[in-house]
């Protein structure tokens, strides 16, 4: 029973790391070599091993001159190249298998250099020194209780909350992870007994095509392993610069909420981009001009509040019922440079368009009003009173300063790296852990408004035939 229980706990945890796993990649690789090694040997030289009784005759021993030395070396020489060859395959063939070794070993030898270990000497009597009886060696006392383990993609690190010195040290390892797995923290948790640190490898692979890009059950796909839950994680904030993917991104997401049966309605005061999308999509659903933009804000602000009470009176509601118990669709408000705007603006003007997006940020998310809001830079003096914090997706993309990260994600330990790949950048998906992120990748040519105009069509089709009678 007792081991029975030891392998279910192995099993849900994964390997449990240990100070020889400093030397995991040679003794894998030597574990493959040497039995290849030996059995070429063996074969070679079969017809020598069958007459192994002329090997004790003296005149063979004493006369080592007249052995075959190039026979010799020649089978030496072909075990060699036969059992590299096999450690070769067996690494390509196996190549995750012995990354994840290699992740074990790097985990392993990240405990001992940073020295969260502790030693103790301890005297020993010798039984092979003539001169010294007794001789001092190195024991470990205590090394951490860790473990590596690959669950559905995701390596997943565990580390015990052992109340030692080093536990502190524990609860922020996930940059050290992060740069030496050459991973992304997906996540960290902190259950009972253990801290635990959930990454990807490779991020750019989770890249999904536009095609791919769905919204159901109140969640987005955006890549592989990344959601926008907007039903539990509301309104997004999108910054990036020229060229960092930030149209196409938005246009994606327009176009999958739109196929969903969502109610979009999108403003672009500088009249750029996605005012195109005006000649394809329903009258008063793409505004560019001032009044317009307030004018919106306004009544999606005054129809929020209406829903809340009709969806008070609907047979299917029950307290703490959102907008989705009752079947009512989504409203999404897509603010394309909203601080451009804001700088259009009078001082009484601003004030009533922040507080517009107040109400709809503080008050949104249960009756459906979501708010995705893009900027070339987030400045702060329009997101304050606590604005920001509400929006629990956060993506920038493309290059941004260090000033322009803090502005999106805070005060945090994150080194930020550029690349030249469109549509890169990183992104909080609301859980406080910062991930590189790439947009879903849109082909050369593709024909967003045509695309978006289908999927309007389809969109207002299906939320005709889906929306409840109210009360």
């Amino acid at each position: 029973m007792k081991h029975w229980l030891k392998q279910r706990l192995w099993k849900y945890r994964g390997h449990r790391i240990r100070p020889s796993d400093c030397h995991a990649v040679l003794r894998s690789g030597i574990g493959i070599f040497i039995p290849v090694f030996l059995l070429v040997l063996l074969l070679y030289f079969w017809e020598s091993f069958t007459s192994w009784r002329d090997w004790f005759q003296m005149e063979a021993i004493i006369r080592p001159q007249d052995w075959e030395w190039s026979f010799i070396l020649l089978g030496v020489l072909i075990a060699a190249l036969f059992g590299g060859l096999v450690l070769a395959i067996a690494y390509f063939c196996f190549y995750r298998h012995f990354q994840h070794i290699w992740h074990e070993q790097k985990l392993a030898r990240m405990f001992i250099s940073n020295r969260f270990l502790e030693k103790e000497q301890k005297t020993m009597e010798s039984i092979w020194s003539l001169t010294e009886k007794k001789v001092t060696k190195e024991k470990i006392t205590y090394f951490p209780r860790a473990y590596y383990r690959v669950k559905k993609g995701y390596i997943v690190v565990r580390i015990a909350l052992d109340m030692s010195r080093f536990q502190d040290r524990f609860l922020h390892l996930g940059e050290d992870l992060e740069n030496g797995l050459y991973c992304n923290l997906i996540e960290r948790e902190v259950e009972e007994n253990f801290v635990k640190y959930t990454l990807l490898y490779d991020m750019q692979k989770s890249r999904i095509p536009i095609k791919q890009v769905t919204v159901e059950d109140g969640s987005m796909r955006l890549m592989d392993h990344v959601y926008w839950e907007f039903d539990k994680m509301p309104h997004m904030l999108i910054a990036g610069g020229t060229g960092g993917g930030k149209t196409y991104f938005i246009l994606t997401m327009i176009e999958a909420l739109l196929k969903s049966g969502a109610d979009v309605r999108i403003l672009d005061p500088k009249r750029a981009d996605l005012a195109d999308l005006e000649t394809v999509m329903p009258e008063k659903t793409v505004l560019s001009k001032r009044n317009g933009i307030m004018m919106t804000l306004r009544k999606s602000v005054e129809e929020m509040l209406q829903r809340s009470e009709d969806m008070k009176q609907m047979p299917a509601y029950q307290t703490g019922s959102n907008y989705a118990d009752v079947g009512l669709s989504p409203v999404f408000i897509v603010f394309d440079e909203f601080v451009a705007f804001m700088e259009m603006l009078d001082p009484k003007e601003k004030m009533q368009a922040l507080e517009y997006m107040k109400q709809l940020v503080m008050l949104g998310r249960q009756m459906g009003y979501f708010l995705i809001l893009a900027a070339q830079r987030p400045d702060a003096k329009y997101l304050a009173d606590g604005i920001r914090d509400q929006f629990s997706f956060r993506v920038a993309l493309g290059k941004m300063s260090e000033s322009g990260y803090g502005m999106m994600f805070g005060d945090v330990d994150k080194t930020f790296s550029y690349k030249r790949i469109k549509g890169r950048g990183y992104a909080d998906t609301g859980t406080s852990v910062i991930i590189e992120f790439y947009t879903p990748f849109v082909p050369r040519g593709y024909d967003f408004l045509n695309k978006i105009g289908r999927a309007s069509e389809e969109g207002s089709e299906r939320r005709r035939r889906q929306s409840p009678t109210a009360v």
